[in-house]
């Protein structure tokens, strides 16, 4: 079994934001050269999340919307007692996980004809990563 792994680094300008990785993640594929196998994305991070879903604007809205209902930002969270402030990012992140795997055939993400890969960053503004890793013949 051939195998790349590959770190993607994010510093996102808001402290909520949603990142396609769709392309970033087909060329990774592209470079491994597997033609059949599987892809890991995963977030390497506790208040980040990686999910597979549609790329419409509506619906992002709608599932930060979603989120902030579930783990709303600003109660008193028992973890601000630590001293942090982002007890509802760990929650989201619980909520979207925090990893994928997408199949491979003929050399390709086979995702449905709407999915994309997005990382969502629940507390940015600061340097987090993601894994990729492609396994597989």
């Amino acid at each position: 079994m051939k195998t790349l792994t590959e770190y993607l680094w994010f510093e996102t300008k808001q402290r909520r934001e949603l990142v396609r990785l769709t392309d970033t993640v087909t060329s990774l594929v592209r470079k491994s050269g597997i033609q059949e196998g599987m892809v890991l994305v995963s977030a390497m991070h506790i208040t980040a999340g990686v999910f597979v879903n549609d790329d419409e604007s509506g619906l992002h809205e709608d599932i930060w919307e979603w989120l902030q209902a579930l783990a709303p930002s600003g109660p008193d969270y028992r973890h601000h007692r630590t001293g942090e402030d982002n007890g509802d990012a760990h929650l989201k992140s619980m909520l979207v996980h925090h990893q994928v795997i997408i199949p491979v055939t003929t050399g390709k993400l086979d995702l449905g004809p709407w999915q994309q890969v997005f990382y969502a960053e629940f507390d940015g503004q600061r340097r987090k990563r993601v894994i990729v890793k492609v396994m597989g013949e």
